[in-house]
């Protein structure tokens, strides 16, 4: 089993046009692996008992801090920790440097390589419209151009978070190949030693698009400088003395600054216009697929014997076919749309209040004269009265000749 980044480096190099025995190589794993994920495109699932903490456990950020400094050799680090009350041997000390020491040369190697198109960096930012009032600002910027997006919103909610992302790639023609984020929990989950936890929804939405995200260590806003410095060319230059009416105008206004202002900047850094930067750049962002991912809400509901099916305080009127069938809820926006087996049966708007009823009036007609549900209903009222033999209430009983029953009384008169 191989952790999240691996999976995600692994689809990456391969979108990049690596063959399978030149990403194993790479990455130091066998190609079966790498044709595993590549064709099957899961991310690994690990099952089973969890695995009990190493005795190196306590110090393996502090020996990823250390080797983030210096190349320290794995003897001066060994002593080190046994000063610090580590009781394990040299040898677990050593495979675990040594795996550090490999995963940094690799980086190493892949951002040497792919200098264009191979990192985008990603933050939020709080901009104040009232006393107590703000907006937030969806910042990206490519780090080998510096061009940059922004998109402001009400509220950092996690589809916002993916919506943004959908409409930056689109601006900047392209996914690169690694997205860069602090800790926020949109993307990390947690944070255990030197193992990161990724969102699964957002590892989803990673390898749909086909780059991998990236999480900076704690505390270290230094590692996003390519973000961090055009959020604060973004107050001075844009938000100071800005107004407007309403969030749709202020996002075609910074649009319309990006294309004019921001993305045709001389940049200091590297002393040419970004727009120059940026038309190299784009030969070496992915290619944007084939559809948009899907960013809406998504919930299962029963349908009741009233066509009715509950969501968030209302309910919602649903056709006949679908009674006591399970149906698929896509609530983006405050329009929910409701199918069964990709097959769209109504869209509704959310209603402003609870305990109401949503409906439309045509299912109900559609249901008065769907015959077959009328003969079924029939029939099975008629089943509760009928006699099971002759379907009558009067049951029917043989007529016989007299004589029979004489005989069969064994010849008495049943007259006598």
């Amino acid at each position: 089993m191989i952790p999240q980044e691996v999976f995600m480096d692994i689809l990456a190099l391969h979108r990049q046009g690596y063959s399978y025995r030149a990403i194993a190589r790479k990455l130091s794993i066998h190609r079966n692996t790498v044709k595993k994920y590549v064709e099957g495109r899961r991310m690994p699932a690990y099952g089973g008992k969890k695995r009990r903490e190493g005795i190196l456990a306590p110090y393996r950020q502090m020996i990823r801090d250390w080797l983030e400094h210096d190349d320290y050799q794995a003897t001066w680090i060994f002593d080190k920790i046994k000063q610090l009350g580590y009781a394990g041997s040299y040898d677990t000390v050593k495979i675990f440097v040594r795996s550090v020491k490999k995963q940094r040369a690799r980086l190493a190697y892949l951002r040497f390589e792919t200098m264009p198109g191979l990192q985008a960096q990603m933050d939020w930012a709080d901009f104040r419209i009232g006393p107590r009032e703000m907006i937030h600002a969806f910042v990206m910027a490519l780090g080998f151009s510096r061009a940059m997006y922004v998109e402001f919103v009400e509220r950092c909610t996690f589809e916002a978070f993916l919506d943004c992302h959908i409409h930056a790639f689109h601006f900047l023609g392209g996914v690169p190949t690694e997205v860069l984020y602090d800790n926020m929990k949109n993307v990390v989950i947690r944070r255990k030693g030197g193992t990161v936890n990724f969102n699964a929804e957002f590892v989803h939405f990673a390898t749909h698009y086909g780059f991998t995200p990236r999480a900076c260590p704690p505390y270290s806003p230094w590692v996003k400088g390519k973000v961090e410095r055009p959020i604060d060319y973004i107050r001075r230059r844009f938000w100071k003395g800005y107004r407007f009416d309403s969030l749709e105008q202020c996002n075609r206004d910074v649009r319309r600054w990006l294309r004019q202002t921001a993305n045709r900047r001389v940049h200091g850094s590297y002393g040419q216009p970004v727009t120059v930067r940026w038309q190299k750049e784009l030969a070496h962002l992915g290619k944007l697929p084939a559809s948009d991912y899907d960013t809406s809400l998504k919930l299962f509901r029963k349908v009741y014997k009233d066509c009715q099916v509950s969501y968030n305080g209302n309910r919602y009127l649903l056709p006949h076919e679908v009674v006591g069938k399970t149906v698929l809820l896509k609530i983006k926006k405050g329009r929910i749309g409701f199918y069964h087996d990709d097959r769209l049966l109504a869209t509704y708007r959310e209603p402003a209040g609870k305990h109401r009823l949503v409906e439309n009036p045509l299912f109900y007609e559609r249901l008065k004269y769907d015959k077959e549900q009328l003969l079924r209903k029939y029939r099975g009222s008629a089943k509760a009265t009928r006699s099971p033999a002759d379907a009558t209430l009067f049951p029917q009983v043989a007529v016989r000749a007299l004589a029979d029953y004489d005989r069969l009384a064994g010849g008495a008169s049943w007259n006598s």
